[in-house]
């Protein structure tokens, strides 16, 4: 190449990285994977290296790589959070260490090797051991502020004792595998896009500006550092976990202490495929040194630590064909679309079908029928289309066009504001068969036996036609069935009537009701704890449940009250089917039988704390203000809440009263005539 077409190319990379950070890091909407654009951001900074003339301020090689999005506010760090320099192999690790210890003229005695996990890095900042506020890692020298939805992830301590007056903690945000796998299903449900992996759901939930969303999207967290000096006679990175677990904070089990590099490499080489085997993302092993001491004298450039290195793998991906496109019907009537593949390898298991989600989504890709495509599994779970090969066609391929009847009944498809197209009939037999195959699923009734292939031949033999119909199965009955023998019959059967004891909550989960997951339902069991009382419920005061949002209450309230909803819930009742909850609440204590709504600035509790300790006193904790609540804690600062308690007449009592009520103070209530 001359000089020309060198300095082309690095103006060319140094776009095309800007272009992918600000997708990857602001609009979390990567275009590729984080492979390739490190592998994309190496060649750039081998060119740079060879010729620093060309090195620009703007260049991606001159600061970390993330941005502070605009919706949040802005927050410096008090030591920057630097990001780490990527091996893609054991010699440039063997290399790292030779540098180091060159620098330090002496041989590091240990390393301390741990997962490097997909999600997203944040300082958690404690003042007198009380979390005040919460900054994503953003350009590494300013994030923004995300202190009320990291507050909805249970892992992470809001108050912590003996440690520094000013204290700061850092760590990743991470989306479990099964919580991202549960999230794209409902989007797809709700006709939204799905998240394209695990890291880029758990960025999207941690910047909703209603706080309520995050806490359902059941978020991780994992601690591995310091935003301080370590000033608590911590010496090493080994002596930080331990301290950092002893604190209450979550951290990685699979850390270990190496002592040479074959143990290093020997981490990572049983972690490349032990890694699909967790339930949350990892790409890659950071390798660190552990004496604080040594780290202190590498010190670090402008941009990453001179004494830690991040080990990545190589992404699990496979090129295959798409045979043909097939629309399948969901339980809430939704048209799905997915490919066909030829069977091909990847991450341990054989791959045939990958979800396309939907039409948008196969239009922005541009699949056809007959494309060569490269395949990956989406959080290590679902498979999904990377790319197509557009290089490889040979113009034989044909363009998919969503059918705009329903496959399964031919009732007419249609598609309202959402992406997603549904079926307008509803009793469509492919939404029967959903419905039915989800409610013996293992997060609904858990029956075991009663899998896909069994509810096609119960169906064949119009032996069920709805849920209700699974409770009046006899081992006879199966028999009839060419899969079943004597012993699997009556299996089955016992199965089906242990199901009855599971409880109001998974029964809720179990109906398919749209919007309305397993946390969800369970939430709503545990504020209605009885079928009586949940049809009782007003649309307003299924919203009013703590964590359960508008569209969730809306569409629960309609199908409860759907004529045919009644006749199913009356035949699961008559058939045994338990439509009551238990609830772990005491039935006694100062608060037994209230109906309690926080609002405004508590001092001296945190609204976790409290809405805890009136639990522990038999009280239920509400979000919204409604004609059932029976009482308001009003803090500083209190709004719209505390007007509209007044206007109903709601006795109301300030944090003075609630911390008198709960130190056993009889004459707490004197002004409230509710205790």
């Amino acid at each position: 190449m001359t000089e020309q077409d060198i300095a082309r190319r690095v103006r060319q990379l140094q776009q095309e990285l800007l272009h992918h950070g600000y997708l990857y890091y602001v609009l979390d909407a990567p275009e590729i994977s984080d492979y390739e654009y490190d592998r994309l951001y190496r060649e750039l900074l081998d060119w740079e290296t060879q010729y620093p003339e060309l090195v620009v301020p703007e260049s991606p090689t001159q600061h970390v790589g993330g941005y502070a999005a605009q919706a949040f506010a802005k927050v410096a760090h008090t030591t920057p959070m630097l990001s780490l320099s990527n091996a893609f192999g054991m010699d440039e690790v063997r290399a790292f260490i030779k540098r180091a210890q060159d620098d330090l003229g002496q041989a590091v005695p240990a390393f301390v090797t741990e997962l490097k996990i997909d999600g997203l890095a944040v300082n958690l900042v404690y003042e007198d051991g009380y979390l005040v506020r919460c900054v994503t890692r953003g350009d590494g020298r300013v994030g923004e502020d995300i202190t009320a939805n990291v507050k909805t992830i249970r892992e992470i301590p809001w108050r912590l004792t003996d440690v520094p007056a000013h204290w700061e903690v850092r760590g990743e945000v991470y989306m479990p595998r099964e919580a991202f796998a549960e999230l794209n299903r409902e989007r797809d449900e709700a006709g939204e896009p799905p998240f394209a992996n695990c890291r880029n759901a758990a960025a999207g939930s941690l910047r909703q500006t209603d706080p309520k969303v995050t806490a359902r999207r059941r978020l991780g967290f994992f601690a591995y550092a310091l935003g301080t000096p370590a000033d608590a006679g911590i010496r090493s990175q080994e002596e930080l976990l331990q301290r950092l677990a002893a604190d209450g904070f979550p951290v990685n089990p699979h850390h270990r202490l190496c002592r040479a590099v074959e143990d290093i490499d020997e981490q990572v080489r049983h972690w490349e495929t032990a890694r699909h085997d967790l339930a949350y993302d990892t790409d890659g092993m950071v390798i660190k040194i552990n004496d604080f001491s040594l780290q202190e004298e590498l010190g670090h450039t402008s941009k990453d630590p001179r004494w830690a290195i991040a080990y990545k793998y190589p992404p699990e991906q496979a090129v295959t064909r798409v045979e043909r496109i097939v629309v399948t019907v969901g339980r809430t009537g939704v048209l799905t679309p997915s490919a066909d593949l030829d069977p091909v390898w990847l991450a341990g298991t054989l791959v045939r079908r990958a979800t396309l989600h939907n039409a948008d989504y196969i239009a922005a890709k541009d699949v056809r029928v007959g494309d060569t495509v490269v395949v990956h599994k989406a959080g290590e779970i679902i498979p999904e289309i990377v790319k197509v090969c557009t290089e490889r066609r040979s113009g034989a391929e044909t363009v998919f066009v969503m059918p705009t009847v329903c496959p399964v009944c031919q009732s007419p498809a249609v598609r309202s504001e959402e992406a997603a197209y549904r079926c307008s009939n509803p009793h469509c037999p492919g939404v029967m068969r959903e419905c039915l195959v989800h409610f013996a699923s293992r997060n609904a009734m858990n029956i075991d036996g009663l899998g896909p292939s069994v509810v096609d031949h119960l169906l064949a033999a119009e032996l069920v036609s709805d849920p209700a119909d699974y409770y009046d199965l006899t081992p006879e009955m199966l028999q009839s069935l060419p899969l079943f023998g004597a012993k699997r019959a009556q299996n089955l059967v016992t199965a089906i009537q242990a199901s009855r004891t599971r409880g109001l909550g998974r029964v809720l989960f179990a109906l398919g009701i749209r919007f309305v997951g397993a946390k969800a339902a369970q939430l709503v069991a545990e504020a209605y704890p009885t079928m009586p009382a949940l049809l009782q419920a007003s649309e307003e005061e299924l919203k009013a449940i703590e964590g359960i949002g508008e569209k969730t209450a809306g569409a629960l309230y309609a199908y409860l009250h759907l004529p045919e909803t009644g006749v199913l819930l009356q035949r699961l009742e008559a058939a045994g089917v338990d439509l009551t909850q238990s609830v772990m609440r005491p039935t006694g204590g100062v608060f037994a039988g209230e109906r309690v709504v926080l609002t405004g600035k508590l001092e001296q509790y945190t609204r976790n704390e409290a809405k805890a300790r009136i639990e522990s006193e038999g009280g239920t904790v509400l979000s919204a203000i409604s004609k059932n609540v029976t009482l308001v804690i009003a803090g500083a600062e209190a709004g719209s809440k505390l007007a509209k308690a007044q206007k109903l007449g709601i006795a109301i009592w300030s944090e003075q009263e609630l911390q008198a009520a709960l130190n056993g103070d009889e004459n707490a209530a004197d002004n409230s005539g509710v205790l």
